[in-house]
């Protein structure tokens, strides 16, 4: 079973940034149309996660999301990172991102990823903070260490309950590989632009789960500048070391050239549903409880 999810934040953080403009709306529009016909021309079904302010300033993108039959999930109302708030601010975020989004298209909204997968074993609260917001289905485990976010102490990497002080959901973390003897992502992100679409798409027929994730900033050909020390700490939310704003600007320039043609190819190649549709293809009878 592959799942193919997008998150979807990028008009939102650039009109807060202050250098969103028409152009580079336009341009997202572009990227976002792109992908769409593909789903249509394939008939697969995608969920987008949006931010709740994406359905607050960007209406037309979410209901365009929605309107073409896809799942539309909650990607937080800001983009924060989960783990750089208190309980408290988590809450009234995924509060005011879920109705943002419910009120935009009318319907429910069952399925939730952090930003940057930013629920690990410093937060593992915000699981009782999203069943409270009515959330059913997470995404947001990264079982492995990573520089914004990551949960490595998690014992699974298929879909799985989730139970946390008497309440329970169900988790649809990233699937890693092995490489080199060190737990690895490949199907999304700026590991998907790094590793060879072979070596993705095998690793795709060696286990029953997959989870794709991708970003349209992942998609653009245009490299990302380099980030000022402010800009840095504004949306990171850390220090903005020479050395961490290097790092940045390489992970998230690499490979961007191709990685919009080479998203086409793996559309081409294998079959995905989306979350909404693999709930109901999980035998969750069988799959055991974690934390």
């Amino acid at each position: 079973m592959n799942i193919l999810s997008f998150d979807i934040e990028e008009w939102a953080v650039a009109k807060s940034s202050g250098f969103g403009s028409p152009t580079l709306y336009a341009e997202y529009d572009a990227y976002l149309d792109r992908i769409l016909n593909a789903l249509d021309e394939k008939q697969c079904k995608a969920t987008f996660f949006c931010t709740g302010q994406m359905a607050q300033f960007f209406p037309n993108v979410v209901k365009l999301i929605y309107e073409r039959g896809h799942e539309v999930g909650c990607h937080s109302h800001v983009h924060t990172w989960m783990n750089k708030m208190t309980r408290d601010e988590a809450m009234d975020d995924t509060r005011k991102a879920v109705i943002e989004i419910e009120q935009c298209i009318g319907e429910k909204v069952l399925s939730y990823r952090a930003p940057a997968f930013s629920i690990g074993v410093q937060n593992p609260w915000m699981f009782e903070v999203l069943s409270v917001c009515g959330i059913e289905r997470d995404a947001s485990v990264f079982p492995a260490d990573r520089d914004l976010g990551g949960f490595p102490q998690f014992r699974a990497d298929g879909p799985c309950w989730v139970a946390y002080q008497g309440t329970r959901i169900k988790e649809y973390p990233i699937r890693m590989a092995f490489i080199a003897g060190r737990k690895m992502a490949f199907s999304g992100g700026g590991y998907f632009r790094f590793f060879p679409l072979d070596f993705v798409s095998h690793q795709f027929d060696v286990a029953p789960y997959t989870m794709c994730y991708f970003h349209i900033g992942d998609l653009v050909t245009e490299s990302i500048g380099f980030l000022s020390k402010a800009e840095y700490e504004t949306y990171f939310k850390e220090a903005g070391t020479i050395k961490a704003r290097f790092l940045r600007y390489i992970k998230s320039n690499l490979g961007k050239r191709h990685a919009m043609d080479k998203l086409m190819r793996l559309l081409s190649m294998k079959d995905f549903v989306n979350i909404a549709q693999a709930d109901t293809l999980w035998n969750w009878d069988s799959e055991k409880m974690i934390i």
